[in-house]
């Protein structure tokens, strides 16, 4: 007889739904997507399901200040603020780098990153803990080939600290591909956000495209973020091809740019090897 999965609610029902009942509890999730399709606020829910549910939680912020973030979940009746004083939330702030600030990151490096993280997990207490690192895209913007070798890291060290871990990744406006992909290849689940213009309203959608050890709706979603109550699933949605397909030409410099990134990592010789 199998064990049962421990789910953890992501915060919004319909989400939980299409995960048959949430993310399972200790998996590190993939949250990807552009700019503007609603990690962030998916990544409020997560955490702040937790702290209602009595857990701890840490939250890494590395394209917003904490200031920033606070207000966010405020805007959603989420009071992050009231968790950090009563000592349930730890923000951290990768973003302005104030020395006099016990949880800011000096600089956007991985080990200190890590390190930083297991002194707020001790500063929390045992126990579990959700984790949000908002988003893993800032430590290697300017070098992407680095983006599987640092994920890596961060899962296998921060996996031995009793964390269940949203990391997100932001995904480039003109092609909706990864800058640089590490955080999908070691992820135990991968959760993409997408944004299109449909007769000329902003339409936002989810798709699961991975989720180990448990089944999930294979169906497209379409999401609203809705003023005081966040994130909210409206129904399944059908896309045709054409909604995901980029541009021949897009797919052309694509493909010519991996293969100069190719060139230059291993070097002429060695590609015509294999």
């Amino acid at each position: 007889m199998s064990t049962p999965v421990e789910r953890l609610s992501t915060g919004v029902s319909g989400i939980d739904e299409i995960l048959r009942g949430g993310i399972p509890k200790g998996f590190t999730v993939a949250v990807v997507g552009e700019p503007g399709t609603g990690k962030t606020v998916f990544s409020l829910h997560f955490v702040n399901a937790g702290l209602v549910n009595g857990e701890k939680a840490i939250y890494v912020t590395t394209e917003e200040s904490r200031a920033s973030i606070i207000r966010q979940a405020a805007a959603f009746n989420m009071d992050f603020l009231q968790a950090i004083n009563r000592g349930d939330l730890v923000v951290i702030d990768a973003l302005m780098g104030d020395r006099g600030d016990a949880w800011s990151l000096r600089e956007l490096d991985v080990e200190e990153l890590v390190n930083m993280v297991i002194e707020a997990k001790k500063y929390l207490g045992h126990g579990h803990t959700r984790l949000v690192i908002d988003s893993m895209s800032a430590f290697w913007l300017d070098k992407p080939a680095m983006a599987r070798k640092y994920s890596y890291h961060v899962k296998r060290v921060l996996s031995k600290w009793d964390f269940t871990t949203v990391l997100t990744s932001q995904y480039a406006v003109t092609t909706s591909l990864g800058f640089g992909f590490g955080v999908e290849h070691v992820a135990d689940g991968i959760i993409r956000f997408r944004k299109r213009l449909v007769g000329g309203y902003l339409k936002r959608f989810i798709v699961v495209e991975k989720m180990r050890q448990t089944d999930h709706d294979k169906r497209v979603f379409e999401v609203d973020i809705v003023d005081g109550r966040g994130m909210v699933v409206v129904g399944p949605y059908a896309l045709s091809r054409e909604d995901f397909a980029l541009p021949a030409s897009v797919m052309r410099k694509m493909l010519e740019a991996e293969l100069r990134k190719n060139l230059e990592l291993y070097g002429e010789e060695e590609l015509e090897e294999e």
